[in-house]
């Protein structure tokens, strides 16, 4: 079971080392329309989730191998704080990350459970996703099948804020036709002040999505931060690194099947033998190049 993967140059983190809590299939409370994963029945728990001891074991492995990264982060093919020991693997995480920080990126519905966010306090980084502030707005975007109201989200999430000696950021993902409007950003201007992060990343979409839905331009990106007053907002773009890294094929599967590869990405952090293994892994047909609004993206094939 191969919980780790990357580095990957993160355009908002920097280079981060990913721990995969549910490695074997997609698990999400969620099934956003943008998610880089293919889209998968909402669930509430991670099936056969990895051990902490093995977790451990793959980190500090990985740690030796890749010692220049910037972040440790807790992610999953899904939602990582479904991940029943939480609370257990940040600790020992934080016993071996020496002075990289700890990261989780979340949909932030963890914060509705106390035991969740006790758990959460242990991070450098917490990323709670927030796509919209207006409940019909955020069942179409994050497509949630429960009765959660967005209201208790933002509560949930004040609340957190308010006994986290860490780093909190928010992302909004702001996708065409559903986001993109003054009037939800005004809500969202509300419910960030309301949480008061340390910073609001806003974001469109970057990857391969899961449905058939469009990013908006910079420049709209750009008009719609306008509308957040108060808090740091960054305008999500990819940050460059000088950092080369050997990755054999399995390495690479294993990376794609996380997170799709920009043309850039591999171009900028893999190494000669890298790339030649990835242009094995296309000539067999396990890999394959899409275009996503003009950038090229290197994806697993798909059964």
């Amino acid at each position: 079971m191969n919980v780790v993967f990357g580095p990957i140059n993160s355009r908002r983190f920097g280079m981060s080392l990913g721990i995969d809590l549910s490695p074997n299939e997609k698990s999400c409370n969620f099934d956003c329309i943008y998610c880089e994963l293919k889209g998968a029945k909402p669930r509430n728990f991670i099936p056969d989730p990895p051990s902490v001891a093995d977790v451990i074991t793959e980190v500090k492995n990985a740690l030796k191998t890749h010692p220049n990264i910037d972040v440790i982060t807790i992610s999953a093919n899904g939602e990582p704080t479904l991940y029943p020991h939480l609370k257990e693997l940040i600790t020992e995480l934080n016993l071996i990350k020496t002075d990289k920080k700890l990261l989780i990126l979340s949909n932030g519905t963890g914060a509705l459970n106390p035991k969740i966010r006790d758990a959460l306090k242990g991070l450098d980084i917490v990323k709670f996703s927030l796509d919209s502030a207006i409940q019909s707005t955020f069942k179409k975007i994050d497509r949630d099948k429960s009765t959660l109201d967005i209201r208790n989200i933002i509560e949930a999430m004040a609340d957190f804020r308010k006994n986290f000696q860490g780093l909190l950021v928010l992302e909004i993902l702001v996708v065409a036709g559903f986001n993109d409007k003054q009037s939800e950003f005004l809500a969202l201007n509300e419910a960030i002040n309301f949480i008061a992060p340390d910073r609001v990343d806003i974001s469109s979409i970057d990857r391969p999505p899961a449905y058939p839905v469009k990013s908006v331009s910079y420049e709209r990106l750009n008009e719609l931060a306008g509308f957040i007053k108060n808090v740091p907002v960054v305008i999500a773009k990819a940050q460059k690194s000088t950092e080369i890294y050997n990755f054999s094929c399995d390495e690479i599967l294993q990376t794609l099947s996380r997170r799709p590869q920009s043309q850039a990405n591999v171009s900028e952090n893999f190494s000669e033998s890298s790339k030649q293994n990835l242009g094995i892994l296309i000539d067999q047909g396990k890999v394959h190049k899409v275009s996503v609004a003009g950038v090229n993206f290197y994806k697993i094939r798909q059964e």
